[in-house]
């Protein structure tokens, strides 16, 4: 694949002209009554959204890859490529599709010794053997899987990066509030998104083509305490250890409207709560504010419901 322009760098006014990774896809129709392709976009570097009005070209394929040629443009002091010309990718093109997907800013091996070796520390032996087997239960998958289809971690192996980050964080947080049980709060971490594997249909490139039927109809949560009280009775974990543990990974998105019938009813399940949500909004920010000029607002982030300004001296 040859050299092209990548999306995190490029100006205002520079040509594209090269293959980008599909992401969203849709027709709409303008206020004129025109139809149009709306679609998200991206490469190993971020990702864009660009506007196509052509009435006769319909949204390709999520998660294909597409040859693009057009002009960056800005929208709301944001980053918005006009498509003037889009084909699909054929096998004479000479594409490299690990170029374009991104992934996570850390090697799979690595974020997953760091998880492994947390659980070596755990001082119960079955709350470690039950960890272990969960693991296990995930097979390669977890090696490339992302943690959402669209929004934070959406990346090879974002997964991985959520988890390994979010350990970290626990780690630090145990250190100033002494009273936590840091083994209770790790296996939490490890354990709250390893549903997402079933809720997300993703291929070895990370990247999410949909939810699953059991994604839609349970969700990640569900399926995750009823896994885990199927394994740890058949492990022969202790009821409250189990109970608690299954709580967590119940309550870690706090309210029902975000899926959580129950909110955090211990200071460990509070705590993996915040440290979810905090790596998950840190990671959004991160990404809007990259596709904007210093000084300037990012469009409305619809999942933090606000706008963010990049500030100038950094």
């Amino acid at each position: 694949m040859k050299p092209q322009p990548q999306l995190a760098f490029m100006l205002k006014g520079q040509m594209f002209d090269g293959y980008l990774l599909v992401k969203a896809a849709s027709q709409r129709t303008s206020s004129n009554g025109s139809k149009y392709l709306d679609l998200t976009l991206c490469d190993i570097t971020g990702e864009v959204n660009a506007k196509m009005w052509d009435s006769m070209t319909l949204p390709p394929a999520i998660a294909e890859p597409v040859r693009v040629r057009g002009m960056m443009q800005e929208y709301n002091n944001r980053a918005q490529l006009r498509i003037d010309k889009m084909r699909d990718v054929t096998e004479n093109d000479d594409l490299d599709l690990s170029l374009l997907t991104p992934v996570a800013p850390y090697p799979a091996t690595e974020m997953m010794e760091m998880i492994n070796a947390r659980i070596e520390k755990m001082q119960d032996e079955s709350l470690k053997a039950l960890l272990k087997a969960r693991i296990e239960q995930c097979g390669p998958q977890l090696m490339y899987y992302p943690a959402a289809s669209k929004l934070h971690h959406a990346e090879k192996a974002g997964l991985l990066h959520h988890t390994s980050t979010m350990l970290r964080m626990a780690e630090k947080a145990c250190e100033i509030y002494d009273s936590l049980d840091a083994d209770l709060l790790a296996a939490g971490v490890i354990l709250h998104d390893l549903c997402k594997i079933t809720e997300i249909a993703a291929d070895e490139l990370g990247m999410a083509t949909d939810y699953t039927r059991e994604g839609m109809l349970i969700g990640h949560l569900v399926q995750g305490v009823a896994e885990l009280n199927r394994l740890g009775r058949e492990m022969g974990v202790k009821d409250e250890l189990l109970v608690m543990l299954e709580h967590m990974v119940l309550s870690h998105h706090d309210l029902p409207e975000y899926g959580s019938p129950k909110p955090p009813m211990f200071p460990e399940a509070e705590v993996l709560h915040c440290l979810d949500l905090m790596d998950a909004r840190i990671f959004e920010m991160n990404r809007a504010l990259a596709s904007v000029q210093p000084g300037s607002f990012t469009e409305r982030i619809w999942s933090l419901d606000r706008k963010l300004y990049r500030r100038t001296d950094k």
